[in-house]
């Protein structure tokens, strides 16, 4: 049985750097009229340092990646932000074109990728189904046909006649995943966007997948959940740095991006990393570690974590007011820690500073990860303020994880619980009233 999607030698590159400058009055177009053909001289004559700096403005999100996919499989694709994942998906998508390589795909595809991906704003929810029903090949009849299964899983069947520019995000997702999921696609194509919706509609998301699956239809998926991959899919791939370090078994796959990425270490250079506030004193480096001071990329279950924060203080600073925020994959925030709600205080002069902000058994569900921004205010002025800087990442493989990855599980955080029996009376609780 030949694939129904091959992929051989993919490459993508972007140009980056400065833009050609555009000349903005009429002698500065003719200026550029005459001497272009001395500039094209110039690079005829030296052909290898015209390339050289060509190659130099070229970023490569995907270089040479091939691997084949059968039909029926589900294949998760794995790696880290930047490492090409969502480029790979375009191009699946027929969104953007590759720079060399070839794309081969049998079958009609239906992609999710972006929230509202291929819905028109001005048109209602009604409207989009039927166009992209159409987008995909369908015919009115098999639209109508499908209509109402599609309303009843979205969840938003009182909105349809509204025009989807007023929808949540929430909203978008999930009428998009319905559309793309019943429209029969031989081919599913689903990035992170699932983690927009909430926890109920997730689940059911994973089994209409799995569902379609069973149906012999083919998926490509994904996602940072590494738990999710797991019971979701029986193959992956992994990316790192625009090229494919690993194909295969999922478990092989999961167990290969663990070990691989445990290696690359946990220091965050953020020198150059984007940030707001006055600069008076700047986050240079951050590094997550265990209990014990030792550089960590995984936990298990209900491990302590530090955060240790390098600072270079311009000025000398009174009463600082420190906070580690950790978000889900999504950007909803979970946990916010001041230093100031530990009763820990900071006056830093001028120079370098080291100070860390530890979480003592943090219960970080199997296969979710936690984003880490730092923020730094001093007399209610923003000194500092970077986000997503690095990730506290949980394991998926271990005995302590497995305990509390079950398919009712849900949410990114598992707390503390204590359960039993009640057996005060209810007949005797009092009901207080208030009367106006």
């Amino acid at each position: 049985m030949s694939p129904v999607i091959q992929v051989s030698n993919l490459s993508k590159a972007y140009r980056i750097g400065k833009k050609l400058e555009r000349a903005d009055s009429l002698v500065g177009l003719l200026r550029d009229t005459l001497t272009a053909p001395l500039r094209n001289f110039r690079m005829m004559r030296h052909p290898a340092s015209a390339e050289s700096e060509r190659d130099k403005e070229l970023h490569w999100a995907l270089r040479d990646v091939s691997f084949d996919l059968q039909q029926g499989e589900v294949l998760g694709v794995i790696g880290r932000n930047g490492a090409g994942k969502s480029t790979l998906l375009k191009i699946l998508s027929r969104i953007s074109e590759p720079t060399s390589g070839e794309v081969k795909i049998t079958g009609r595809v239906a992609s999710l990728l972006e929230v509202g991906t291929g819905f028109h704003p001005e048109l209602t929810g009604r409207e989009n189904v039927y166009l992209n029903g159409t987008i995909l090949g369908m015919r009115k009849k098999e639209i109508d046909r499908k209509f109402d299964e599609i309303a009843e899983f979205s969840g938003v069947e009182k909105f349809l006649d509204t025009a989807v520019k007023r929808y949540s995000s929430g909203m978008k997702v999930r009428l998009a995943f319905a559309v793309a999921a019943h429209l029969d696609p031989e081919i599913l194509i689903i990035d992170e966007v699932l983690a927009v919706g909430d926890a109920s509609f997730q689940k059911r998301c994973i089994e209409r997948m799995l569902e379609i699956s069973r149906e012999g239809r083919t998926i490509l998926f994904v996602s940072h959940n590494i738990d999710l991959v797991d019971r979701l899919c029986n193959r992956a791939i992994v990316l790192r740095g625009g090229g494919l370090e690993f194909k295969g078994n999922v478990h092989d796959a999961i167990a290969y991006y663990m070990a691989e990425d445990a290696q690359q270490g946990t220091v965050r250079d953020l020198t150059s990393h984007v940030r707001s506030g006055d600069g008076r004193a700047r986050f240079v480096q951050v590094e997550i570690q265990n209990a014990e001071g030792q550089p960590c990329d995984f936990f298990s279950i209900g491990e302590t974590v530090r955060v240790v924060m390098t600072l270079d203080v311009n000025f000398e600073l009174m009463d600082v007011g420190i906070a580690v925020i950790l978000s889900s994959a999504s950007g909803n925030r979970v946990v916010t820690s001041w230093n100031r709600e530990a009763d820990t205080s900071f006056h830093f002069d001028q120079g370098q500073h080291r100070i860390y902000c530890e979480f003592e058994d943090l219960k970080l569900r199997p296969g979710h990860e936690l984003w880490v921004s730092l923020w730094m205010e001093d007399t209610g002025s923003v000194v500092d303020h970077v986000e997503s800087v690095t990730e506290i990442r949980s394991r998926a493989h271990d005995e302590a994880s497995r305990k509390l990855s079950t398919d009712r599980a849900q949410g990114v955080i598992a707390l503390n619980q204590r359960w039993g029996l009640d057996r005060r009376n209810p007949s005797t609780t009092k009901n207080i009233g208030v009367s106006i």
